[in-house]
């Protein structure tokens, strides 16, 4: 004989819990359209989440993390549900949010570049090295530029 598990129902602070997301963030997603709507308890009202709700969060969530604009994410989520004829559309917002956080690592590793001849610099400094703290100071400042460069594309 198969048997199949109830259907399980959280509360909106048990799946802020489960979520890792704050109980505003879930209403603001529900109230801005990136997640459908989630079903009322018949007597109380109140938002009952159900697993393919909390699931519908964690992509959220994971969409989140990665710095996706709620706008993005709103699309994105909406592409969900039409399933296939919208896998360009996905693709298509997938990877200018890799084109997006592909930029932010580069800049990262300028800062990092950047930080550790700052370091370098006051390592010469100290050991009162001038040749060698005007020469770091020069390529310091050819990397600030840089970084200036893409930070304001």
């Amino acid at each position: 004989m198969t048997t199949h598990a109830d259907a399980r129902s959280y509360s909106i602070k048990e799946a802020a819990a489960l979520t890792g997301l704050p109980a505003s963030t879930l209403r603001y997603y529900e109230q801005i359209g990136v997640i459908a709507p989630i079903g009322r308890g018949a007597s109380s009202g109140h938002r009952v989440y159900d697993d393919g709700d909390l699931d519908q969060l964690m992509w959220v969530s994971c969409l989140a993390a990665t710095g996706m604009s709620i706008g993005d994410m709103r699309a994105y989520m909406a592409n969900t549900r039409l399933g296939a004829e919208a896998a360009a559309d996905q693709r298509r917002l997938l990877e200018e949010q890799q084109a997006r956080l592909t930029t932010e690592a580069e800049a990262l590793a300028l800062r990092q570049r950047y930080v550790a001849l700052k370091i370098d610099y006051w390592r010469a400094v100290a050991d009162h090295d001038t040749a060698r703290s005007e020469q770091i100071s020069r390529r310091a400042r050819e990397l600030a530029d840089e970084l200036r460069a893409v930070t304001h594309d």
